[in-house]
């Protein structure tokens, strides 16, 4: 299995793993609206900064791309990547998406906890 296979299975389990807890009503399913949300606009984001790159012209800061992937939008990055060929080579650029993926999953795990339960209740959404 490659690299990007990989990467595809691990953005499809996630996305699985909080429709499951949306199910399972342990979250409430505007969570699940938004990282689909968030995906969707991320992949939209790397396939205009592709277009971009080709015809040389005004790019996305890499920095915002890491932040719509640190706010959710990392199983949409993981696809534009894979499927668009854009930001999938460049090392240090992996290696901070991948730690953006770390802590958005970390901050989906504290969702679970009884805090972040305790949270998302007084929130009233």
């Amino acid at each position: 299995m490659n690299r990007g296979t990989l990467s595809i299975i691990i953005a499809t389990s996630f996305l699985l793993i909080v429709s499951a807890t949306v199910i399972a009503e342990r979250l409430p399913l505007w969570i699940l609206e938004f990282y689909i949300a968030a995906s969707l606009l991320t992949f939209i984001v790397y396939a205009i900064d592709k277009s971009a790159a080709q015809k040389n012209r005004w790019r996305t800061r890499e920095r915002s791309l890491h932040v719509l992937s640190l706010a959710g939008g990392w199983p949409g990055a993981i696809l534009a990547q894979q499927k668009l060929r854009h930001k999938s080579k460049k090392r240090s650029f992996r290696a901070i998406f991948w730690m953006t993926v770390l802590l958005n999953c970390g901050a989906f795990a504290w969702l679970l906890s009884p805090d972040g339960l305790a949270t998302l209740r007084s929130l009233h959404i």
